[in-house]
């Protein structure tokens, strides 16, 4: 982008702007407008936009609003290319800052050993939930695992079953769909004591009818029986012609083949489980499982009535059917603990790692505690989470005074730091959100409106050094707002600014217009370059008047004090006398001439007044400031002087003449109170225009020209 072309109108007060800011050269403009111009106007619009926000006028609601942001092809910015900084906004925070955190490296490392873990972990999982019945959202094999070993993690509880999931054989467990038989509706009843009695009937029964089987026995169930057939068959027990031999304590039974082992076993699980006796206390349970919800479960136990004397402890049966699902899936099982042992390694140094990173985060915070003087440091207590996981970053501060520090949250520190370091720390923030911009190398137009209003100069410092180095950046377009000429013209030293890129407002009836400055040097070496024109002759009158005092000439200064206040002889200086000084004082020119040498000054003072009264620019230049300053005092001694007419009073006043004139007149005419605050307005906003800031005028640029153009205009009228 090498252009910017904007088109307001009934954006916010603005009522018609259009301006095209060019970057070819340079990157960054400094715009001054003075108090109640157009700057939050003109950021509150780039605002709009960077949110993708209509703009208006909030007091003329009825008036149609435009708004045209483009570059020079016509092309609309886009809102992801707007940063608008306001001059304090106490609840911003860059919503990206966890970019600043990220080391690509280290996660990249990380997410490659986890995405070697979730892959063999979702093979897993699969399986468990075809087996388990657990295919909702809310419960899930996993969650269901951890709960049942009470484990913090996954494969904390996969690492501390290993072993029994090796040894487990049961295929029968591995066959009771978990879910059928755990759920919300059967825990409840699970947990309740109206099962536990009827189960304890039919287990007893269950085991004295396993003890007079002939075949089975409490310590050797059909269970048992059943794992042991396995294995032997597992294992070829039976192709190589060995047999078995089951002992009823009379006789022995030789079994041969695998088929007949597998069937001799159902037969007597089956006689024990059709046993008379064993049924009713089964029927005893039934009567406790009518309730529609539990009518699920009843069937099923009927179906699988083996499983019932485990219901006695139905938490040790929740994690042996797990283990026997682990078991069935054992390739699956071994694969993933396999990859996370030989994964764990890596995952667990890449933290530590993110814990010792020092990020661009870390960077900026040490760099804005370098430049900005403030009572607290920030970190953030969860780095590696951020860089990790994309965890939001929780940041702490440190509060610390001469003897020690302590840790506080943000709501805390708030409440104890001063307005200027709470304006640091927004600062902060924006430092967060342009340092991300810069690493996204994302095009943006960051429009600053009074960033360093209100700082001491160690901060305001500090700021325009950042700025600076913002203006030094290829992706960003710098347009700097503020009312403070001091500013301004700082920020356009020390960024380099060029001339035509220094920009100062003109506000008209109905449109605003962005001018070159003037004086982008000193005003006084331009003022006395051009003496020859009435009106610098006269703003240089202050300038002048400093210069005799410091070089202690104090005929020179007497009479030129007689051209700021009314003294006896003001009315009779005329221009020529004014000349002669000037050349006295002003070595370099000594062939000056002044025009209107007959006349008086203070004549042409007022005329000139007149005349920038009637100019229709709000923004006047420095010298028409000076000039309207003068006369309006010059009208309001005047004015006193003829009211109180008591020349020995006024001729004892020698120091402070405006303030005492007004305390005297405040004493005769005590009722007069609209005239009191008139002139309380003249004595408050002259005197630093004409004398204490002659060699700083940044003051008088800052004022309104309309405030002392109505203050003039007034004071002609003050006795009508």
């Amino acid at each position: 982008m090498q252009k910017l072309k904007i088109k307001l109108k009934n954006c916010y007060g603005i009522q018609e702007l259009e301006y095209e800011f060019d970057f070819t050269n340079t990157r960054v403009y400094s715009l001054y407008a003075p108090n109640g111009c157009m700057k939050t106007s003109f950021s509150k619009t780039f605002s709009d936009l960077s949110m993708s926000k209509t703009s208006s006028d909030l007091i003329f609601t009825d008036r149609t609003s435009e708004r045209v942001i483009q570059d020079e092809g016509g092309n609309e910015i886009k809102g992801e290319n707007i940063f608008a900084v306001q001059s304090y906004d106490k609840d911003f925070n860059s919503d990206k800052t966890s970019l600043l955190l990220v080391n690509q490296v280290i996660k990249q490392k990380y997410d490659n050993a986890l995405l070697k873990i979730e892959t063999k972990k979702s093979a897993l999982m699969r399986a468990l939930r075809e087996l388990s019945g657990l295919n909702g959202r809310a419960i899930t094999p996993e969650s269901e695992l951890i709960q049942c070993f009470d484990k913090k993690s996954i494969f904390e509880l996969f690492e501390s079953i290993e072993q029994d999931v090796n040894n487990n054989l049961d295929e029968e467990l591995e066959k009771i769909v978990y879910s059928e038989v755990f759920n919300e509706k059967t825990l409840p009843f699970l947990e309740s004591g109206e099962i536990k009695s009827q189960l304890k009937g039919y287990i007893d029964k269950y085991n004295d009818l396993v003890d007079k089987s002939p075949i089975l026995s409490k310590n050797f169930n059909h269970q048992h029986a059943k794992n042991v057939h396995k294995s032997l068959s597992d294992n070829g027990f039976f192709s190589v012609n060995h047999s078995v031999s089951l002992f009823d304590g009379k006789d022995k039974e030789e079994i041969t083949s695998s088929e007949d082992f597998h069937k001799r076993i159902d037969e007597e699980k089956q006689k024990i489980l059709s046993d008379r006796d064993l049924l009713r206390e089964f029927n005893e349970i039934d009567k406790k499982l009518t309730n529609v919800e539990l009518k699920k479960f009843r069937d099923y136990l009927i179906e699988n009535k083996y499983i019932l004397p485990a219901l006695s402890n139905y938490k040790e049966l929740q994690q042996n059917i797990w283990v026997s699902y682990l078991a069935n899936q054992h390739v699956l099982f071994s694969e993933l603990l396999n990859e996370y042992k030989n994964s764990k390694g890596i995952i667990f140094e890449a933290i530590n790692e993110a814990k010792r990173e020092r990020t661009e985060w870390t960077e900026v915070v040490a760099l804005f505690n370098k430049r900005f003087l403030v009572p607290f440091t920030m970190e953030v207590s969860n780095q590696d989470d951020v860089i990790l996981k994309g965890s939001s970053p929780h940041v702490s501060f440190r509060f610390f005074d001469h003897e020690e520090s302590r840790e506080i949250d943000q709501n805390a520190l708030l409440k104890v730091i001063s307005q200027g370091e709470k304006r640091a720390l927004y600062i902060l923030n924006i430092l967060f959100e342009l340092n991300i911009r810069k690493k996204q190398a994302t095009k943006t137009i960051v429009v600053i409106d009074d960033i360093a209003d209100s700082f001491d100069y160690k901060n305001k410092y500090a700021i325009i050094e950042c700025l600076k180095e913002i203006s030094e950046l290829n992706n960003f377009y710098l347009i700097s707002l503020t009312h403070n000429f001091d500013f301004h013209r700082t920020i356009s030293g020390r960024l380099n600014i060029p001339r035509q890129n220094r920009l100062c407002t003109v506000k008209n009836t109905t449109s605003l217009n962005l001018i070159q400055e003037k004086y982008q040097n000193n005003p006084f070496i331009y003022w006395k370059n051009n003496l020859g024109t009435s009106r610098f002759a006269l703003c240089a009158i202050p300038f002048v008047r400093n210069i005799t005092e410091y070089c202690g000439l104090e005929n020179d200064f007497l009479k030129l004090t007689s051209l700021l206040h009314i003294k006896p002889d003001t009315c009779s200086i005329k221009i020529q006398d004014l000349e002669v000084i000037y050349k006295s004082i002003l070595k370099d020119k000594p062939n000056l001439v002044l025009e209107n040498q007959e006349r008086f000054v203070i004549d042409i003072m007022f005329e000139i007044a007149d005349e920038i009264l009637e100019e229709c620019s709000s923004t006047a230049e420095l010298e028409s400031k000076v000039i309207l300053s003068i006369a309006i005092r010059l009208n309001a001694e005047k004015f006193m002087i003829d009211k109180i007419q008591n020349q020995t009073l006024i001729e004892s006043i020698t120091k402070n003449q405006t303030t005492e004139l007004l305390k005297h007149f405040k004493q005769i005419f005590p009722n007069q109170t609209s005239k009191h605050n008139l002139l309380d307005q003249v004595n408050l906003m002259t005197p630093e225009n004409i004398h204490l800031n002659s060699f700083m005028y940044e003051p008088i640029l800052d004022m309104s020209a309309d405030h002392l153009k109505e203050l003039y205009k007034e004071l002609k009228q003050i006795d009508m």
